[in-house]
């Protein structure tokens, strides 16, 4: 993770403003291992070109659809349209790094706050004018299958949506796009590498033994490589460090999140882990080990997962820590003991959380925040 990134590297890389690795010999046609990838371009073009690529990732036709219908309904409906793009690695990619021109300070980092900036004509434009693929058609020429891609993404952002529900995570938006973007730089090494067949031993190998590969016969990883695009899409700092070291064994916080929701998907579709490794990982982002068993009994069943937040969410930190408690049964001198403030303050928090969702007792503000995913 700390290499330093060859000068050979083209701008294109260098504004991304990351951490700079070295590809060695292998952006330029030869692995370290001395297999050759076919293609005599020099170094900093063909990275480019595979940052590009990736750039044009097709998105599912189904997803466009979906979109198209939610973008052009009467009254545009904003969960759905969050529901659908979020549902393709394409589509959130695109929409990201397009809401992220507009400067908004610290970056966009979330789905829905991108849908704001670009309004529901402009996610409609841009799913209207992407490349896309089928679920049984051509993938465009990408060894590493477009479906396949996403469908592990899908369950890794699924798993630490429940992760995120249980340790009582505040940037859920975020949490969903780190676990949907966590191993974005694998497309970029499949583009440069299309005949490297790590990826495709996700039975035998562990996804840490598989990253080890990369290092040794390649030069660089997909964690460092995933952490490069995220800043050259001016995604948060945080997104990119999570996407970056989620495979670290000190990941904490966000990164320790994706760690291991992506454990879990690996699990779920009966791919190889480290139970040793996940079991460390889950107890870094806070997940209890009965929670954890929780989430690798339920991944794989076929549900529907309570709504996510499809809104910004309007309470502060405090007020939804007195709501979190206020859902798990305590009463306001216990929730005064446990966050050691006065009973007239929170009484005071819970009637301004009352005022911001539109809730008239207790019971409506807890089914209303677990609802929109915010507890």
């Amino acid at each position: 993770m700390g290499a330093q990134m060859a000068a050979t590297t083209t701008k294109t890389a260098r504004k991304a403003s990351a951490p700079e690795f070295t590809p060695g010999t292998a952006v330029n046609g030869t692995s370290r291992n001395g297999t050759g990838t076919g293609s005599a371009a020099a170094p900093g073009s063909r990275l480019a070109e595979a940052f590009e690529a990736v750039e044009r990732f097709p998105v599912l036709i189904e997803s466009r659809e979906r979109v198209i219908a939610a973008a052009t309904a009467d009254n545009a409906r904003i969960g759905e349209l969050v529901e659908a793009v979020e549902s393709d690695v394409a589509l959130a990619i695109s929409v990201l790094r397009f809401a992220n021109r507009s400067g908004v300070a610290g970056g966009v980092g979330g789905i829905p706050e991108a849908i704001e900036v670009l309004k529901p004509s402009g996610v409609l434009a841009i799913a209207g004018t992407a490349p896309s693929f089928d679920f049984f058609e051509s993938n465009g020429g990408w060894e590493l299958k477009p479906e396949r891609f996403r469908v592990h993404a899908l369950a890794t952002q699924r798993a630490a949506n429940q992760i995120g529900r249980v340790v009582g995570w505040v940037e859920r938006d975020e949490l969903a796009v780190a676990a949907l973007l966590h191993d974005v730089g694998r497309l970029v090494i499949s583009r440069l590498h299309p005949g490297y067949k790590v990826y495709f031993d996700a039975n035998s190998r562990t996804p840490e033994q598989r990253l080890r590969d990369e290092r040794e016969q390649l030069g660089i990883d997909h964690t460092l490589v995933g952490g490069v695009l995220a800043r050259r899409w001016n995604l948060p700092q945080r997104i990119a460090l999570a996407i970056e070291r989620h495979h670290s064994e000190e990941a904490e916080g966000l990164a320790a999140m994706v760690a291991t929701a992506d454990m879990a998907a690996h699990y779920s579709q009966g791919e190889a882990i480290s139970p040793e490794r996940l079991r460390a990982s889950a107890e870094r982002c806070g997940l209890s080990p009965e929670a954890l068993r929780d989430l690798l009994y339920e991944l794989p069943l076929a549900r529907q997962d309570a709504s996510r937040v499809s809104e910004p969410c309007p309470l502060s930190a405090r007020e939804l820590d007195v709501l979190r408690h206020l859902s798990e049964g305590m009463v306001y001198k216990q929730i005064a003991g446990e966050m050691q403030l006065s009973v007239s303050t929170i009484r005071t928090h819970l009637h301004n959380v009352y005022g911001k969702i539109g809730a008239v007792d207790r019971a409506q503000a807890v089914l209303t925040a677990r609802d929109r995913g915010w507890i």
